[in-house]
């Protein structure tokens, strides 16, 4: 008997060491903006935490844990792992969370929801939990070009080129026939043969020249042309403003709304 008490006891240990590891965080607003909520632990009705049908996007930091669309963990469920949700509108949970819990360790659950968009939670810019927020007067703001890019294309042209000057093969041929004929006709004997012979040599040269010399030639070939093209799209926007006397930069991917922006305590920025 005590020895199935201490079992119960160290295995009792080991799921609360599982649930105080873990940790959730729901957001009001998708991408992790407006009012936040974290708990390690199970939570029966949020309406408790000023949570209930709240939730548009989650951060969950360790373990797995299940949300329910009813108090009590009633309704539709599912289990979500470690990372970040930044919209629950696909999973159909967008505002309708009422509960949750950690999930059991080692259980395999039929309703877990798709791999987060992001397995490891990104801090970067999200407001904390329970975070103060100040609104940092900007002082000025410098969109940031690109160095220019060149731009490189191949197009079919027309080229003018010298003649090659090769032996004429067909004009030879031809000029040695006729001069082999006209050479046949002077003479006789074996004068003729002679005359036939040295006729028909002439022809040959006379005929492989024809063209040698002659104009330039055009042909087509693929011709390489390049261009420089300056960016005009600025890459980022490098944002300056001021907290506490204390001048700070930050690098945006869109230029800031208004003349203020969202910062902590400590000066960093935050959605």
């Amino acid at each position: 008997m005590k020895r199935n008490l201490k079992t119960l006891l160290a295995l009792s240990g080991l799921v609360l060491a599982g649930h105080a590891a873990a940790q959730i965080t729901f957001y009001e607003g998708e991408g992790f903006r407006g009012r936040a909520f974290t708990t390690n632990e199970r939570v029966w009705n949020l309406e408790r935490n000023g949570f209930n049908d709240r939730a548009s996007s989650i951060v969950i930091d360790r373990g797995r844990w299940e949300v329910c669309e009813h108090a009590r963990f009633e309704g539709r469920c599912m289990v979500l792992r470690r990372g970040s949700y930044p919209s629950l509108r696909e999973m159909g949970m967008n505002n309708v969370i009422s509960s949750v819990r950690p999930a059991e360790s080692g259980r395999r659950y039929s309703n877990e929801a798709p791999e987060p968009l992001a397995a490891v939670p990104d801090y970067e810019y999200r407001r904390r939990a329970n975070e103060r927020v100040f609104d940092a007067p900007i002082t000025s703001v410098r969109a940031v070009v690109g160095p220019p890019n060149q731009r490189c294309w191949v197009e079919r042209q027309q080229v003018t080129q010298p003649s090659r000057g090769d032996a004429n093969v067909g004009g030879a041929v031809v000029g040695g026939l006729i001069g082999g004929i006209l050479g046949h006709q002077v003479g006789g004997g074996s004068g003729k043969d002679l005359a036939t012979a040295g006729g028909a040599v002439a022809g040959a040269v006379i005929g492989s020249n024809q063209g040698r010399n002659g104009g330039p030639v055009v042909v087509d070939r693929d011709v390489q042309r390049c261009q420089t093209v300056q960016n005009t799209q600025p890459d980022y926007w490098d944002v300056t403003y001021n907290h506490r006397g204390v001048e700070h930069h930050v690098q945006m991917s869109a230029p800031p709304v208004g003349r203020t922006i969202a910062v902590n305590g400590n000066g960093d920025p935050r959605q």
